[in-house]
């Protein structure tokens, strides 16, 4: 993961303000290498053998009825992490930093809601709860299958880089997204940021779950 990003503050930018985006329940809290959704630590769970690098071409989460294709995203003047196009239906994922179902922190964003008024591809990504499916399509034609761990919001003038980007030993996911109270003239003032760890794999040839 590049330190620039590591330091930086994601500014996943949403324009117009409709309503209120579902916000994570509590009792999510996210502590790295502590338990997971299925109770154990990053530790004592069954290992799922990291994948080598290859790019990601869609997502789907099917709790929220998200499948978007997934464009690549690099880092601006300040070292934070771009964001997306403006498209209601695309993801974008850091290439500079670790490809989905390889071994490390890979970083996935969306918008939550558009400048012209229509929502974004991540919503309703803070509905999102411990044990849900994310699923990476990548370009090798295998699929990276990922179980929310935890779901925060975190305040961007308080937002805590290392634990989100830091690196891991192994294959992990960030889905990150604007949040938290809206000010006119200023946006969204938090980041809700999805924490999941890599749960299986789907083989090119038949789409079996592996690990």
């Amino acid at each position: 993961m590049s330190a620039a990003l590591v330091t930086g503050v994601l500014l996943v930018v949403g324009a117009v303000h409709d309503g209120q985006p579902p916000q994570p329940p509590t009792g999510q809290s996210f502590t790295p290498g502590g338990p997971t959704s299925s109770g154990t630590s990053s530790a004592d769970r069954p290992a799922v053998q990291p994948l080598p690098s290859a790019d990601p071409v869609s997502l789907r989460i099917p709790a929220i009825r998200v499948h978007a294709p997934v464009a690549e995203l690099d880092l601006d003047e300040r070292g934070a992490l771009q964001p997306p196009p403006d498209n209601p239906n695309l993801v974008g994922w850091y290439s500079g930093g670790t490809a989905p179902g390889s071994a490390g922190t890979a970083v996935i964003a969306g918008h939550v809601d558009l400048p012209t008024g229509s929502r974004g591809v991540f919503y309703d990504l803070g509905a999102l709860t411990r044990g849900n499916r994310i699923e990476v399509r990548r370009s090798d034609g295998r699929t990276a299958v990922f179980t929310v761990d935890a779901v925060e919001v975190h305040d961007k003038d308080r937002f805590p880089s290392e634990k989100v980007y830091g690196s891991s030993d192994v294959p992990e996911l960030r889905v990150i997204t604007c949040g938290g109270g809206y000010v006119r003239n200023d946006g969204y003032q938090a980041n809700v940021v999805v924490y999941a760890t890599l749960a299986g794999v789907g083989q090119p040839a038949d789409a079996s779950l592996s690990g």
